[in-house]
């Protein structure tokens, strides 16, 4: 279990797609097949466990204030169908005007997350087209785990 866990630890860090790809070649359970709990969390090593896996959608925005605007209507137009993913713990969006990111973070249940991924994580693709279509650039999305401390 200990050996499963570590190549689950590197799959998360390497992004939700190589789940299958470390499982084909290693002959590693892929992550739905683990059952997370207090008892089971997984865990990248002995003192850093997890017991929730995160998905993150970003990109960056113009500087125009419509972009921003935009953007938040898409979302808007999501969250309800995000939220009513089965073992959604929290949605989170990030906006940086600095940077101009915006980011939406999804956080989950770990032992749901494969449900979710098998799904494709479903409502992403129709968000990703939406706002690629308002123009934003680096339109990018990333696994991991994520921890309230």
């Amino acid at each position: 279990r200990g050996a499963a866990m570590s190549m689950l630890a590197l799959a998360v860090r390497r992004g939700a797609h190589v789940f299958r790809d470390v499982a084909r070649a290693t002959g590693v359970r892929p992550l739905a097949s683990f059952h997370c709990s207090a008892q089971t969390m997984g865990a990248f090593n002995d003192n850093v466990t997890f017991s929730h896996i995160a998905r993150e959608w970003r990109c960056k925005w113009e500087s125009k204030e419509g972009d921003l605007a935009e953007l938040q209507k898409v979302l808007d137009s999501k969250l309800a169908a995000i939220k009513a993913v089965d073992g959604v713990v929290s949605v989170q969006r990030v906006v940086c005007g600095g940077c101009q990111d915006y980011k939406v973070v999804t956080k989950l249940d770990a032992d749901k997350f494969g449900a979710w991924e098998e799904a494709k994580f479903a409502p992403e693709a129709e968000f990703l087209a939406e706002i690629e279509k308002l123009g934003v650039k680096r339109i990018e999305t990333q696994t991991y785990t994520l921890e309230t401390l």
